[in-house]
This record gives structure tokens, sequence and C-alpha cells, in this order.
């Protein structure tokens, strides 16, 4: 069922709804309410679910890039804190503790444009499935009611013949 039709629906059950003689409210039955939400939900396309599920999946990844970014600046503070404590050469273990840094930050920008381009890609690829879907319903819709406009067609002719027939009949008949 379309999911236009069924906010039409929607709008037509809140016309018909009582209103309250104190504010804005309404009461309307919530069996039938109940019942329009039903359908809404099982007219939604799949599509919409699958880019809900994209879209988790990208904060899902976009998470665990955030956390392995802190787990690698915490690798390099704790790195670089250790090189310091030696004192061997302190000017060597900051320039690698920012190099550690410069990585991980590098490593979790990178993680994040990965999973964004993942994530546009799959919602991309959910858009023209469904686009693809209404393509073929329109198609199908279109096929059907030409062939229904065919049959009508020829039952037409064959009461129109069956008429003429009658016609004839009682042309043919003295007194007629």
């Amino acid at each position: 069922m379309d999911i236009l039709h069924l906010i039409d629906r929607l709008e037509e059950l809140l016309g018909e709804a009582r209103r309250l003689p104190v504010g804005g409210g309404a009461v309307m039955s919530r069996q039938r309410l109940a019942d329009l939400i039903d359908r809404m939900r099982v007219a939604v396309p799949r599509e919409v679910y699958e880019s809900r599920e994209v879209l988790e999946k990208r904060d899902e990844i976009l998470r665990a890039a955030h956390e392995e970014a802190a787990l690698l600046l915490a690798e390099a503070k704790a790195q670089m804190e250790e090189q310091l404590k030696e004192t061997a050469v302190v000017k060597a273990a900051e320039e690698r503790a920012k190099e550690v840094v410069t990585q991980a930050q590098e490593r979790a920008r990178n993680l994040l444009v990965d999973a964004e381009e993942q994530a546009r890609g799959r919602l991309d690829e959910a858009q023209q499935a469904s686009r693809a879907q209404m393509r073929e319903a329109d198609v199908y819709a279109l096929q059907t009611l030409k062939k229904l406009e065919l049959e009508l067609d020829g039952f037409l002719a064959t009461v129109r013949k069956g008429i003429a027939s009658l016609e004839q009949r009682a042309a043919e008949r003295p007194g007629g």
C-alpha cells in the first residue's frame, strides 16, 4: 500500500475525530489509529530500513575509529612518558611521540573518511534500488491498466453487438 495514501487516511481519521470542547485536542478511535500506524509501518520501503542500518553501521565504524584513535593517542603518550623517564635522548623521544600522534591522527582521519564513503555508497545504492523498484511498479501498473482497458473494450463491443442484435430482431418482428 502506498505510504502517501496511508498518510491521507491518517489525515481523514483526524478530520473525523471529535473535537474536545477545551483546547485543541481531539478524540479518535485508538484501534483505528493503531491499525493505520501498523499499515504505515508495513508500507515503508525496505530501503528506508536498510538506510537506517547503513547509518547505524557508519556510526559504529566512527565510534570504533574514535576509540582506536584514543588508544593510539594513549599509547603514544605512554611511549613518550617512558622515553622521558629513561632520559636517554629526550629530543628523539619527543619527535617519535609526535610521529606516533600524527600517524594516529592520520589513521583516524582515514578511517573516518572510509566509513563516511562506505555509508554514502550504501545509502546511494539503497536509494537507487528504491527508485528502480518504483519504476518497475509503475510499469507493471501501466501494463495491467492497459490489459484491463483492452478487456473492457472487448466486453463493451460484445454488449453493443448484443444490443444491435436485439434491436434488429425487434425491428424485424411484425408490429415491432
